[in-house]
């Protein structure tokens, strides 16, 4: 009764009135009042009498809500889709809004993607298994916008972006990549909407703990997320928001992270798209994206590790090699921006993964590049002393080194820490550089004599301090550098080094006691707190008894 007789003679009422608000409101009322399934059954019809209203009528709003109730139908049992099939709504309801439009010459461009929205959302609902469906409804909107340029204003590209995140929400990015049409609608988003969809996407992806594993997949990913990765259109960054950008920056980070193939070969290939897209960001973006660039590259070196070449002699496998120089190129790029400091620690992050990998020319190539720039580009006082110590920490780590190369380098660090610009900071770099002459785990590396040179030339520097301080009066910090220096001389001693005997222990001992009584020497609780419990150590490792006991029991503290 419905189909032949109740909804044609309500629609010849409606079409025949002529008034563009009746219009609205009357069919407003059809789609609201009657049932989904009738609407189902009867959708030829309904969907007919659209392009016979006015062309004033609001009809995108009207055929949304339909396609909002039939999407929420469809969603709420999975018993009622065949009748969508059966019926094929999304044909009728794709030729309707391509009739409408038609019909409708002038209207707005929102007006058309808030149809195909509704209409998409609609499909993703009835027929997700149908990609093919959805491409088709991305497809038709991009012929509408073809020749529209970029779409400007607030409403226009909102509804894009909730267009372009509907497959999103129902697919992972793996498959929304599936839609040839996906990045054609993108393509007409302004810079800044297209940095909000990229993010999106990026979300998308954390969200869903989506596994994007082959270069191809990436380099479509890219892409799609090119408005974060480098400038579009000569947009200025200095315009951006500085919290904003680096947000921005670390989910690209986060994004390269997730990046991951089993197979070494294919896992090169995606680093090596990583790095096409990434170098071209520009010096501002460079410091957030390389490091993870470096770090991804490290795990397959992880992977490879004690893997000099192929056993079959492949030219093109991936060895650890080959990634060591990709990385060695990569990091110099941080070196040109400038940002020195941080190419610096990827350089000393990337000899220590060589020292894993048995690979002495590649960790001392490394080391002379954070050498070369610790020399010529790094000025600041304190950024020096941080590198010293990242350099004395890496190179005491080192094992693949032979007794030249690994001379030549502590030299140069040694060299280093005697030069910083001040004497605190040039007495704690000179003893810590005595644990490069003494290696627990290693053999070879046991210098009792040059370790006592290294605490000699701290205690000199530690002296020429304590007068400084004396001078300016009220400079407290050299007393503790000489129980600084006390507890190298207990460390070594602990450890078995023939040349830290009890008598330098016991005589620097004294020296501190004198200098914490010195009149000259402002009170410094730290310091005499920290002189306190080493002296407790030293009484705790005498009741010990044993060897260890006996070897302390001299010590008078």
């Amino acid at each position: 009764m419905y189909k032949d007789t109740v909804l044609p003679r309500v629609l010849e009422q409606v079409v025949n009135c002529k008034d563009e608000i009746a219009q609205y409101y009357l069919m407003d009322c059809i789609i609201q009042v009657f049932p989904d399934e009738y609407h189902l059954q009867t959708l030829d019809v309904l969907l007919g009498a659209f392009p016979q209203l006015q062309p004033t009528v609001d009809i995108k709003t009207v055929l949304s809500r339909l396609m909002e109730r039939l999407s929420n139908y469809a969603a709420s049992s999975a018993d009622v889709l065949p009748e969508f099939l059966q019926v094929e709504a999304f044909a009728k309801l794709n030729n309707a809004i391509g009739k409408v439009i038609e019909a409708q010459p002038d209207m707005p461009i929102l007006g058309v993607i808030i149809l195909y929205s509704s209409l998409l959302t609609f499909t993703l609902h009835v027929h997700p298994d149908r990609l093919d469906y959805a491409d088709q409804v991305l497809g038709a909107c991009v012929k509408k916008l073809s020749g529209k340029g970029k779409l400007e204003g607030n409403k226009t590209t909102k509804q894009i972006v909730a267009l372009l995140s509907a497959p999103l929400d129902k697919y992972d990015i793996v498959t929304a990549l599936k839609l040839s049409n996906y990045p054609r609608v993108l393509e007409y988003l302004d810079t800044e909407t297209n940095k909000v969809m990229a993010t999106v996407i990026i979300q998308s992806i954390m969200k869903n703990k989506t596994r994007i594993s082959t270069a191809d997949r990436v380099e479509a990913l890219f892409e799609l997320i090119k408005g974060l990765i480098k400038d579009l259109d000569g947009a200025v960054l200095d315009e951006v928001d500085e919290d904003d950008f680096k947000e921005e920056q670390n989910s690209v980070a986060r994004l390269i992270q997730l990046l991951h193939n089993d197979d070494p070969e294919e896992m090169f290939k995606i680093i090596c798209t990583v790095r096409k897209h990434i170098l071209g960001g520009g010096p501002k973006r460079l410091p957030f994206t390389v490091p993870s660039l470096v770090f991804s590259s490290l795990k397959l070196v992880r992977q490879l590790q004690g893997q000099e070449e192929n056993p079959f002699g492949e030219e093109e496998s991936t060895t650890p090699k080959k990634i060591f120089q990709l990385l060695n190129q990569t990091v110099e790029t941080l070196s040109n921006i400038p940002a020195p400091e941080l190419a610096l620690q990827l350089y000393l992050q990337c000899a220590e993964a060589a020292n894993d990998c048995d690979l002495e020319p590649v960790a001392y190539e490394f080391f002379t590049q954070a050498y070369i720039l610790y020399e010529e580009e790094i000025s600041d006082s304190r950024a020096q002393v941080t590198a010293i110590h990242l350099i004395i920490g890496t190179l005491q780590r080192m094992h693949v080194f032979g007794v030249e190369n690994r001379d030549t380098l502590t030299h140069k660090a040694t060299g280093y820490s005697a030069k910083l610009l001040k004497k605190p900071d040039q007495c704690r770099a000179v003893y810590a550089c005595s644990h490069l002459f003494w290696v627990d785990d290693q053999d070879n590396v046991k210098d009792g004599e040059r370790v006592l040179l290294c605490l000699k030339r701290a205690l000199r520097i530690a002296n020429a301090a304590q007068q400084t301080s004396n001078a300016a009066r009220g400079n407290t910090g050299s007393v503790t550098l000489f129980v600084e220096i006390l507890n190298k001389y207990l460390y070594f001693f602990e450890k078995g080094n023939p040349h830290i005997n009890v008598a330098a222990i016991q005589s620097l001992v004294e020296l501190v006691t004198t200098e914490m009584h010195s009149e000259t020497s402002a009170l410094d609780p730290a310091a005499n707190a920290f002189f306190a419990s080493t002296l407790r150590y030293i009484e705790f490792q005498k009741q010990k008894g044993g060897a260890v006991g006996e070897k302390y029991e001299p010590i008078k503290a």
